[in-house]
C-alpha cells in the first residue's frame, strides 16, 4: 500500500475568497476524488482547527493499494481540475509517499 500525504498553506486571499474558504473548498475538492479510481483505499482531508497549533492550513492523507493506482489518480481529469485549483490558492505545498509496511 502507497501512503500519499500532502500539506498545504494557503494564500491569505485568492480567487475571490479568504484563505479559510478557499481550505473548505479545497477540503470539499479533494473528498470528491475518493472514488476516481480503483485502487484509491482511503482518502482523508483535515483542515486546521482555530486555536490549535498549526503551521499549515489543509492536509490531505491518501492510501491507495499500489503505485500504479496512485499514478492513475495523478493523471486522471478531476484530479487535474483540482491541482489548477490548488495552484491558484496555495502559498506552498509539501509531499511525501511512501510504502506502508502491511506487517506492523
Amino acid at each position: 500500500m502507497i501512503r500519499h500525504i500532502v500539506i498545504w498553506k494557503l494564500k491569505e486571499s485568492a480567487e475571490g475568497a479568504t484563505r479559510a474558504q478557499n481550505a473548505l473548498k479545497l477540503k470539499e475538492k479533494l473528498e470528491g476524488c475518493r472514488d476516481l479510481v480503483p485502487g484509491i483505499l482511503q482518502i482523508d482531508v483535515g483542515v486546521a482547527t482555530p486555536g490549535l497549533d498549526a503551521t499549515s492550513d489543509i492536509v490531505l492523507v491518501s492510501d491507495f493499494a499500489d503505485k500504479a493506482a496512485l499514478d492513475a489518480y495523478q493523471v486522471h481529469p478531476v484530479h487535474l481540475e483540482v491541482k489548477k485549483f490548488v495552484v491558484a490558492v496555495a502559498e506552498s505545498r509539501e509531499c511525501v509517499d511512501y510504502v506502508v509496511d502491511s506487517e506492523q
